[in-house]
């Protein structure tokens, strides 16, 4: 048996999966996040510490495993944060999270020193202040007295790896998630952290994701309720995880859509796919060799987790009810849209000051009219990363959806119609980085002979196929989508 983590943006949900690959339970606990104006989006490590804590021993309690049958823990983890610690692991502040614009300015800087298309040759990556490089300067400048205690910078995953084996390390889809990361040579790029004025020594050892890289300790056990000396192993970034729990590991599997909290769509290539307009970026897949170009928006699923909070705080409504009730309307042919940047935005415009909007509210749009403009927004925005894959030389043809929303038909028939292309849920949707966080760990120790096995894992459920008609509307709605953000960008900028 084998407990994974995955530690995403609202909570951590850990999954035991037996050796034949199957989620035998899963058991959730939240935690919360900061945000602030000026683009804050922050977390305290120790709620992660202890959501993982107690998550662990709750699922060990539910289902009765004794802890001395776990064989190994391994984790799948939000990425792009900064999690800077003391000498004793010990954060100096809260974490940064991925979400977090402020380091405007530390970004700008290093785009003046380094360059941004000789940056993005180098890691795959725009410079931009949604990435742990500018963030870790922004401290530095910002609270000098909290960076004067910090030793290392890492991701929530490895905080959590330190805090059961006392090792502070990351592996290369982490790392290539920092924009100082040199992906060709596979090593932290000296040139862009000398450009940041920062010392290499804060950046931790980086080793294979399927690495064990140690044992639960004492304290750790008695803590989670996990057996000391139980292995360790280091996992991986949710996004390279999703693919691997998607059974995307090769340009062959196609690829996939996450519509989590935030959302994305990406496929899986043999070196990394390097856009002109550097509208995608390409991260380290936890397969070694192997990349996973991706198009990332700030926020997908998150949209319809505002929007419920708005017009219903009481939650008296389920996501369930709102996306059943936007099947019934229309949004953009009605003349209704939504641009979903409610923190800036990655792809495509790698704009934090974008911010969100309807735009042609009429007197008669209920709550289901804008539910549904809200999915058609992620739905356009995502279309943008698609087009720029099949403009440079990878047309998808069908697409995997993953990640809490994948479970509704009436998401995936709007993906279909937007998109032109079959889109299937698949059988483990919400348990995808798990099961690839499972796959990497048994691996590690042995219970799995290579991380392929993840292809055979989960099953493409029935295609939802778009229709032709509603898409050749979608896409004269999708041009005035992208004129609606081009009339407001300057006036994003000037606000």
């Amino acid at each position: 048996m084998i407990i994974a983590h995955d530690l995403g943006t609202t909570g951590d949900k850990a999954s035991l999966v037996d050796s034949e690959g199957r989620v035998r339970a899963s058991l959730s606990r939240s935690y919360a996040t900061t945000f602030g104006p000026g683009g804050t989006a922050e977390q305290d490590p120790q709620d992660w510490w202890q959501s993982v804590s107690a998550a662990t021993r709750g699922l060990l309690a539910e289902t009765g495993i004794p802890a001395h049958r776990i064989e190994a823990i391994s984790f799948s983890g939000q990425m792009m944060g900064a999690v800077l610690v003391d000498e004793a692991g010990d954060p100096v502040r809260p974490a940064i999270i991925w979400a977090d614009t402020r380091s405007g300015r530390q970004s700008e800087q290093l785009i003046a020193r380094f360059g941004l298309e000789q940056a993005y040759a180098i890691t795959g990556h725009r410079l931009n202040p949604t990435y742990t490089l500018s963030k870790v300067m922004w401290v530095r400048d910002e609270e000098p007295q909290a960076f004067s205690r910090a030793r290392r910078v890492l991701q929530a995953k490895d905080f959590i790896v330190h805090r059961l084996t006392g090792r502070m390390l990351t592996d290369p889809s982490d790392a290539s998630s920092t924009n100082a990361f040199d992906q060709t040579a596979s090593i932290w790029s000296t040139d862009l952290i000398a450009a940041a004025e920062l010392n290499l020594a804060l950046f931790p050892e980086i080793v294979p994701s399927t690495q064990v890289v140690g044992t639960v300790t004492g304290a750790a056990a008695a803590y989670t309720g996990l057996a000391e000396g139980t292995p360790v192993v280091i996992g991986g970034g949710d996004g390279p995880m999703a693919a691997l729990g998607a059974g995307v590991l090769d340009p062959g599997d196609g690829g996939y859509a996450y519509l989590g909290t935030s959302s994305w769509v990406s496929i899986a290539t043999s070196r990394p796919l390097h856009d002109p307009a550097m509208q995608t970026m390409t991260f380290n897949h936890v397969v070694p060799g192997a990349f996973v170009p991706t198009a990332t928006m700030q926020t997908g699923g998150g949209a319809l987790e505002w929007l419920r909070e708005v017009l219903d705080p009481g939650e008296l409504t389920s996501f369930g009810q709102l996306l059943s009730a936007m099947a019934g309307v229309q949004a953009a042919t009605d003349g209704l849209f939504f641009l979903p940047y409610l923190l800036g935005e990655r792809s495509p415009y790698w704009n934090p000051q974008a911010r969100a909007a309807f735009i042609g509210l009429c007197r008669h749009h209920t709550q289901a009219h804008l539910t549904r403009a809200v999915v058609e927004g992620v739905a356009f925005n995502l279309r943008t990363g698609l087009l720029a894959f099949a403009s440079n030389g990878t047309a998808i043809t069908r697409v995997d959806a993953i990640g809490g929303a994948a479970a509704s038909g009436a998401v995936l028939q709007i993906l279909a119609d937007v998109w032109g292309v079959p889109v299937a849920s698949r059988d483990l949707a919400a348990e995808a980085n798990a099961l690839g966080a499972a796959v990497v760990g048994g691996v590690g120790v042995g219970m799995f002979g290579d991380l392929t096995v993840a292809r055979s894992l989960s099953r493409r459920q029935q295609d939802v196929r778009p229709d032709m008609r509603l898409h050749s509307d979608y896409t004269g709605g999708y041009q005035r989508f992208v004129d609606a953000y081009r009339r407001l960008e300057s006036w994003f900028a000037s606000s």
